[in-house]
């Protein structure tokens, strides 16, 4: 389950075969991404589009990609990230811009901005529409004034728009829409389910840039583990994370938005919000719980690490780390195709229980601790999510897939049964939310579970995530993400980080 160091030779092999064809390079050690990522990816789609017995023959997918927007009333650009089904199909990194793609032959158009004079002034060169036909290795480039033509002239019977909703957020996705779209057949609802199952597995390509931005991550997860210190501010972990990802890795953006927990903070779930910014100082004795994850491409990652600020666990902490940490790990030993999610989260909340039990947090049966869902109490989200190009990857709740309603259990992103080329996050965590523990010693059916003279003691205490990312395989699963894991690992690593800090700062002050 360990990061196999032998794929850097070979993804180095890879890039260098790459950047003879069209790719997305930042330079120096960045990962080079083919144009062919996105070419199988319209393949695949195409593929499965022409299995569908509701298929017309001569349709058109048509995809609108992202806008450029700006901060309110303002002038001031948002930093632009393209829209995921949109860079699924294509890769474009442009705003304002359309793709359509004959289902029956696979002919792939980008349709381009016709940009102002102006624009040379303000904004840079202008490109030619071959420039970008080259840069993506598309068929073909045309204008969008154009595309309502360009369309005509295909002839198609029906045009497939884009209309479904997203699970994770309940908002539905934008329709491309265009003026003269109206002379057109529109079919809006065959496209989205397809395109979403198409997304769910990974091609063999995308799983080299999650395992990029998982590489990238894990390493900027260990340079907070080397700098952490009681003392800093919780954002001064986040400044460092971004800069090393940005640095080291091409990563402009995260996968979303930083959560730096310490002390009582690691028990809020999804922390570093406007109005809880990562501005607390860490202190001695805090538990930190650092979620964070890089960016590359729009391919994401999702990864937590959870530790003591000072280096050092003390007895209740590494026991409830432990507790997590074993969790964590009979999970990844069920994980493999035809396992469904939620009995994963089932096993998840059953090792909490009994590593609670043996802590002496709680007493009594698991079995019935289980029946009035205790195990929520201490863990409320779900076991983990799918993940791709985006952080909560759609396909979650497909229809026919039904949410269970059940605490804990409601909150899992997805209750599929696993298959090969799924990639998803496992991310057991114990929390010691007090509202959520009051509400818990107020429930009778509840209240005689818990030993609340040893719950008193982990007041405060905040909490434990361990997420890491997986690949499901043919027979198991990969482990993506890289980082010191046991509460030996994590000690050891913290403290030679910082003995070596304090050997530099040695020298440092002789020479002055």
């Amino acid at each position: 389950m360990s990061y196999d160091r032998s794929r850097d030779s070979q993804s180095l092999t890879v890039n260098m075969a790459a950047r003879q064809q069209p790719v997305y390079w930042l330079g120096n050690d960045t990962l080079s991404v083919s144009m062919s990522l996105f070419a199988e990816n319209r393949r695949r789609l195409c593929e499965r589009l022409r299995a569908n017995s509701k298929l017309a023959r001569n349709s058109i997918v048509v995809l609108q990609g992202g806008e450029q927007t700006q901060r309110y009333c303002t002038d001031t650009d948002q930093l632009f990230r393209q829209e995921s089904f949109f860079h699924w199909s294509f890769g474009v990194t442009e705003a304002g811009c359309y793709g359509a793609i004959d289902v029956d032959t696979g002919k792939a158009i980008i349709f381009v901005p016709k940009l102002p004079d102006s624009y040379a002034t303000w904004m840079g060169k202008i490109h030619s529409r071959e420039h970008f036909k080259e840069k993506y290795a598309v068929n073909e480039v045309q204008y969008t004034c154009d595309i309502a033509d360009v369309l005509s002239n295909m002839r198609p019977s029906t045009l497939l728009t884009l209309r479904g909703l997203n699970t994770d957020s309940g908002s539905t996705c934008r329709e491309a829409s265009f003026e003269g779209i109206s002379q057109f057949q529109v079919n809006n609802t065959l496209l989205h389910p397809e395109i979403v199952e198409c997304r769910l597995l990974k091609t063999d390509m995308e799983l080299e840039v999650l395992r990029y931005t998982n590489r990238i991550s894990s390493e900027a997860h260990k340079e907070i583990m080397k700098h952490v210190k009681p003392g800093k501010k919780e954002y001064e972990m986040e400044s460092l994370f971004q800069h090393y990802c940005y640095t080291h890795g091409g990563m402009r953006h995260t996968s979303y938005t930083c959560i730096c927990g310490s002390g009582n903070n690691s028990s809020v779930l999804h922390y570093g919000h406007a109005a809880a910014p990562n501005d607390k100082t860490i202190e001695d004795g805090d538990m930190c719980l650092f979620d964070m994850g890089g960016e590359y491409y729009c391919y994401s990652s999702d990864i937590t690490c959870s530790f003591p600020a000072n280096g050092k666990f003390t007895a209740d902490q590494r026991a409830i780390y432990d507790a997590v940490l074993k969790s964590s790990r009979a999970v990844m030993a069920a994980v493999k195709p035809g396992v469904a999610w939620p009995d994963m989260h089932r096993l998840a909340d059953r090792v909490h229980l009994e590593e609670l039990t043996r802590i002496g947090i709680l007493q009594g049966s698991v079995d019935d601790m289980v029946k009035v869902h205790l195990g929520a109490v201490f863990m409320p989200h779900g076991l983990g999510h799918l993940l791709g190009i985006d952080v909560h990857d759609v396909g979650g709740y497909p229809e026919g897939v039904d949410r269970i309603d059940a605490p804990g259990l409601k909150s899992l992103r997805t209750a599929r049964l696993l298959q090969e080329r799924m990639v998803l996050t496992i991310e057991p965590g114990i929390y010691f939310i007090d509202h959520l523990l009051d509400q818990a010693l107020a429930d009778p059916a509840q209240r005689c579970f818990i030993n609340n003279e040893t719950l008193q003691r982990f007041r405060g205490f905040g909490g434990v995530r361990i997420e890491d990312d997986i690949a499901v395989t043919a027979s198991g699963m990969e482990l993506l993400t890289c980082v010191p894991r046991t509460a030996d690992q994590i000690e050891t690593f913290m403290a030679e980080a910082h003995n070596s800090c304090k050997a530099f700062d040695h020298q440092a002050s002789q020479k002055l």
